[in-house]
């Protein structure tokens, strides 16, 4: 007998005793995950990984022990990997997930920035104390060195005014040009 003439028996016999391990290898795997159908995609993937890996595979060792191997580290291997896998049949979840556009906020922002600038010092700086830092008017007004109600109408006339302009927001066009123009004064400094 030539040498490929045994290397052909010996892959036959490989090749008859991994089809023999099938029945072996289906009840391990129903016995592990408990579904025949899972069962039957473990076994399946059990034996094309131990093909693709015949050359690790060392003559005259048990190759059932070896198959029953492959089988259990898929199983745990999936196991490992869903447990980190939040259940979403119906892609609610997923949905939930997708960022909105950021591209409008930032010029949101931007804009109300720009808002924020066009107010007087005083209206400003009350706004911020009172709206942003969340302070009382009485903290708010000695920090400003006046009066309680002086720094209500302040603020009052500060939000009526940067309601005024934030309803006039500039159009499509205008957005893209400012972008563009703070664009190259960032690429200038």
């Amino acid at each position: 007998m030539t040498a490929s003439e045994e290397a052909h028996s010996a892959g036959q016999g490989l090749k008859a005793e991994l089809v023999s391990a099938i029945p072996s290898l289906r009840a391990f795997a129903v016995s592990i995950c408990g579904n025949s159908d899972r069962a039957d995609d473990l076994v399946q993937e059990t034996l094309v990984k131990a093909w693709g890996s015949l050359a690790t595979f060392s003559e005259g060792t048990n190759l059932t022990a070896w198959l029953f191997t492959i089988l259990r580290n898929i199983y745990y291997s999936e196991y490992r990997k869903r447990r980190r896998e939040a259940p979403d049949p119906d892609g609610v979840i997923a949905g939930r997930l997708i960022a909105p556009e950021s591209q409008h906020a930032h010029m949101d922002f931007l804009d109300f920035r720009d808002a924020m600038q066009k107010l007087p010092l005083d209206q400003r700086e009350a706004l911020i104390l009172v709206a942003a830092s969340g302070m009382s008017y009485e903290e708010a007004a000695e920090i400003c060195g006046c009066a309680p109600g002086t720094m209500k109408s302040r603020v009052n006339r500060a939000r009526n005014r940067l309601s005024e302009l934030m309803s006039t927001t500039p159009s499509a066009e205008r957005r893209e040009w400012l972008s563009a123009e703070r664009l190259s004064e960032i690429l200038r400094d």
